[in-house]
């Protein structure tokens, strides 16, 4: 990982004035961790480069489970990117046996179980105590019907997983439960083009944070793949004799991380860009700022970047599916609006790195504001605010939400600020950056 340190508890320093800043924020987690996928599975048609990607916890793991998989890549990080050697063997999966350790990183560890599904071996995922916690049966379920023998080794749905495989899958049609988590059908899109067989792929009931198919599909389709939307689902045909994607691949600032900075506008009334975003990225959490708008502020998109400046701002209700990512963002901002705000179905963030609805209930309710918790989401009703040392959950998204808040409340203390460095090792040095106007 990077050379920066972190202490213990981080207070964050009210603001004097409104912020007033342009921010440029890492290259997307959930960007990278894909292309770093397509480009190992490519890297028989040649090398590639990714130029933009994240250094952070999440890719890292990525990394080094695809190196060690006998994947030839090269980070060069002082340029912000990653080299990827050609692979020379016939297989698709070079090495036949791996004991791979994934860390806290849900992309990592879905996209690889889906994935090694194509290898002719036998691996085994693991990683950390809340990692065991997190569901992934309804991924080992699909894997089933593609003749890869895929289990959970403690048999309760969740890692480790060992895989089994021959590295041929049947093809044909395949249901995909999603309403724990879309990585399982965004893995298997990742995995299909090259089976050498066609597939396809039915969402069998809810599927959750849609957008982030949408972005699987998008980058496949760059990467020169041939997948289509059909009544029921997602038809992927098998790669053939094309050149294989682009040589370089540029990969967009975050989306997620991007999201703390309008949040910062709004709290404080004041206004922030972020470069390098626009309305037709890959990425739906760019939708964040709509939500902003509907909260009093007012957005702005133009060829730098995306603009919000903060307004008076009233409570809404809204349906977060879609930008379940942003739910904390949004939390920490409803504790300055008029009036109640609503944050609906997304139960499915009870599975991430904490279960993200009951941590956000409980800070927030420390530092003041009324919380009513449901299965699927909270209400958030404003209070006179106090500062308190607030808990992170070691997730990296209570942290960086909670921080808002202090902008604005005295005496907010972060603990372990350093779980940031899962997916944003920069953010503490950044808002210290936008507070100050730079």
């Amino acid at each position: 990982m990077s050379e920066l340190t972190y202490p213990a508890e981080r207070e964050i320093a009210p603001l004097a004035k409104p912020v007033n800043a342009t921010v440029t924020v890492p290259g997307s987690k959930s960007i990278t961790n894909r292309a770093l996928v397509l480009a190992a599975l490519m890297a028989h048609k040649g090398p590639r480069l990714l130029h933009g990607a994240l250094r952070s916890e999440d890719t890292e793991v990525m990394l080094d489970c695809l190196n060690r998989l006998g994947f030839g890549f090269r980070p060069m990080w002082s340029a912000g990117s990653i080299g990827v050697d050609q692979n020379k063997r016939s297989e698709v999966i070079p090495h036949s046996n791996a004991d791979l350790f994934v860390g806290n990183s849900g992309t990592t560890v879905r996209f690889l179980t889906a994935v090694l599904s194509l290898g002719a071996g036998r691996y085994r995922l693991d990683g950390v105590p809340r990692m065991r916690e997190r569901p992934i049966q309804d991924l080992l379920d699909a894997l089933s019907q593609l003749g890869a023998r895929a289990t959970s080794e403690t048999g309760n749905g969740c890692p480790p997983v060992l895989i089994e495989s021959s590295g041929r899958w049947p093809g044909g049609v395949v249901t995909v439960r999603s309403s724990v988590s879309s990585q399982f059908l965004s893995g298997l899109l990742l995995a299909a083009p090259f089976a050498g067989v066609e597939t396809e792929f039915r969402p069998d009931g809810e599927l959750v944070s849609e957008p982030y198919v949408e972005m699987t599909v998008r980058m496949l389709r760059d990467w020169m793949c041939d997948v289509e939307r059909t009544a029921g689902g997602y038809r992927v045909k098998p790669i053939r004799n094309v050149v294989g994607g682009p040589d370089r691949y540029v990969i967009e600032p975050d989306a997620s991380a991007a999201s703390y900075f309008w949040a910062a506008a709004a709290i404080t009334g004041g206004r922030v860009t972020v470069s390098g975003l626009n309305r037709t990225s890959l990425q739906g959490d760019v939708r964040f700022v709509d939500v902003l708008g509907q909260m009093g502020c007012r957005v702005e998109e133009c060829d730098a970047g995306i603009t919000v400046h903060g307004g008076t701002l009233r409570g809404v209700d809204v349906d977060m599916n879609d930008i379940s990512d942003t739910v904390m963002t949004l939390g920490a901002v409803a504790c300055f609006a008029e009036g109640s705000t609503t944050i609906r179905n997304v139960g499915h963030i009870r599975h991430k790195e904490t279960d993200r609805i009951a941590a956000l209930a409980v800070e927030l309710r420390k530092l003041g504001a009324e919380i009513e918790e449901r299965d699927d989401g909270l209400t958030v009703t404003p209070r006179p605010l106090k500062g308190c040392a607030v808990d992170t959950y070691n997730d990296h998204r209570m942290a960086m939400s909670l921080a808002l808040v202090g902008l604005k409340v005295p005496g907010v203390v972060i603990r372990n600020p350093g779980c940031v460095a899962k997916t944003y090792p920069g953010f503490w040095r950044d808002l210290e950056k936008v507070g100050s106007g730079q």
